[in-house]
């Protein structure tokens, strides 16, 4: 009787819950679909009538609404009805930052929250940036004298990323949902969840490559987040997990991340953890991804400052025409320095189909990834530590890659015999082609301390001056069955030393 009574209050007191819910429509607000006129005072005062109430919903109707920032509060829904759209302003200064002394970025966005509770965006509307247009009026600033140099990449013509809003930034906020809406064109970073908690977002589409860094999703020290059948076409990085250095004695990493059922477009890397990676990644599942026409890898796993990456499963994987399959890289960002190193262990990667071209596979885009500023042949997959840190506890398990082939020494040359001279780039930046030329096309694997080879297949469709695989300094290498398919001119193998 006591559990039935319990039971009973429980659902009783849902069910007042969802009686007290009530709907703020933005008209009410005196919001204005379809004009120049801004709705940010508008959609704020609907916001707040709807956080005093329980659960609430304020509802975004069909049409488009112009606005600056709005801040999104505590059991408040930020509902988009179908045809309903949020567009950013073009100006600038209609934009503002979370007053949040401990976030690493002060960066304005359309869309903020900060150590907010139950919050969603829901519906099948668009979060629409006007990205283009917004940066290259902040771009018009600098020349104008209105911004100030630091904020401006001189080398590269354009503001530095977080001089320009992104849509949605949270931080320090618990149990988000971000579900069915559409959110694109940012004039930078697309959404940042930053040291949050209990994060699901589950069949949202993001469309952002109206500009550079146009990250399609950033998780930044959050713990358990669910990312699930999402489609993100990105001008930069698609899905990125990062760990940032923090002020004070605050420690933070991503911890039980889930990403599912995804489908990734990049002109950068499809799923990347890094590249900030000072707290680190632990316990995140990567599996059922379909990845396309991406210039830098599918799955990229980083820890170059001081984090820990450990514990990571990499499973089901499909990508098409993408520059690289995988990249595994440790090392220490500066190595010039005692700091400690990171650590990256504990990785499983199985089930991978994957197919290389030989020219850039983001070619037919508006915005490309760079060209590299030497020659080289295709790059192979790579696993790397440095002298003195390993990566360790790798099992690569059913996995096929199709190369085009192609290789020629006359074009870029990295012969076995110079296999020394493969710098070891220790502080670098970590990227797939950072070595330059490399002297395997399948697969090349460096300072590594444990590593299972099961069911793999290497298949190439020209030949290559050099080997399929190539494993330099690896100790405990258990390679248990393998395949190499097309080119019969070339060793399969090299261990050095033997």
């Amino acid at each position: 009787m006591k559990i039935l009574f319990k039971h009973l209050l429980i659902m009783s007191l849902l069910f007042a819950s969802i009686a007290n819910a009530k709907d703020y429509n933005i008209l009410d607000f005196g919001a204005k679909p379809n004009s120049n006129e801004l709705n940010t005072l508008a959609i704020q005062s609907a916001i707040n009538a709807a956080h005093n109430e329980n659960n609430s919903r304020v509802i975004i109707p069909k049409g488009a609404f112009l606005t600056g920032s709005i801040i999104l509060k505590s059991n408040v829904t930020l509902h988009l009805e179908k045809g309903a759209k949020l567009k950013g302003s073009t100006n600038v200064e209609d934009y503002s930052y979370l007053s949040n002394t401990t976030a690493t970025f002060h960066w304005k966005s359309l869309i903020l929250a900060l150590s907010s509770d139950n919050i969603k965006i829901t519906g099948k509307g668009e979060i629409d940036g006007n990205g283009s247009q917004l940066a290259l009026n902040i771009d018009s600033l600098f020349y104008a004298g209105k911004l100030d140099s630091s904020l401006y990449q001189l080398k590269e013509k354009r503001p530095v990323a977080h001089s320009r809003p992104q849509l949605i930034q949270f931080v320090f906020c618990k149990n988000i949902s971000i579900a069915g809406v559409t959110i694109k064109n940012s004039s930078s970073w697309t959404q940042t969840y930053d040291m949050c908690e209990n994060l699901v977002i589950d069949n949202v589409k993001v469309v952002s490559v109206a500009y550079w860094n146009n990250d399609g999703i950033d998780i930044i020290d959050c713990k358990n987040v669910r990312i699930t059948n999402t489609f993100v076409n990105a001008s930069d990085d698609g899905i990125c997990l990062k760990s940032y250095k923090r002020k004070g004695n605050i420690k933070a990493k991503c911890d039980s991340i889930y990403i599912g059922n995804c489908v990734v477009r990049s002109s950068a890397s499809a799923i990347k953890l890094g590249t900030s990676s000072f707290g680190g990644f632990t316990n995140i599942t990567i599996e059922n991804i379909k990845v396309y026409d991406t210039y830098r890898s599918a799955i990229a796993l980083e820890s170059w400052e001081t984090g820990i990456l450990e514990n990571i499963l990499v499973q089901n994987i499909t990508a098409i025409n993408t520059g690289n399959a995988l990249f595994i890289r440790l090392g220490k960002r500066d190595k010039y320095t005692s700091i400690q190193n990171g650590t990256l262990k504990n990785v499983t990667i199985r089930n991978v189909r994957a197919s290389i071209p030989f020219i850039q596979p983001d070619y037919k885009y508006p915005l490309r990834g760079p060209a590299l500023p030497f020659f080289h042949n295709v790059f192979p997959v790579s696993i790397t530590g440095i002298p003195n840190a390993y990566v360790e506890n790798v099992t690569l398990e059913n996995i096929t890659i199709t190369y085009p082939g192609q290789g020629l020494e006359s074009y870029a040359h990295a012969p076995i015999y110079r296999l020394s001279h493969i710098p070891e780039n220790a502080g670098d930046y970590p990227e797939f082609s950072m070595f330059g030329e490399l002297p395997a096309w399948g697969l090349y694997v460096r300072h590594v301390n444990g590593i299972i080879i099961r069911d793999l297949t290497l298949k190439i469709k020209d030949s290559d001056y050099r080997p399929a695989m190539v494993f330099d300094d690896v100790q405990d290498l258990l390679l248990e069955s393998y395949r190499v398919k097309g080119d019969k001119k070339v060793k399969n193998v090299i261990i050095h030393p033997k």
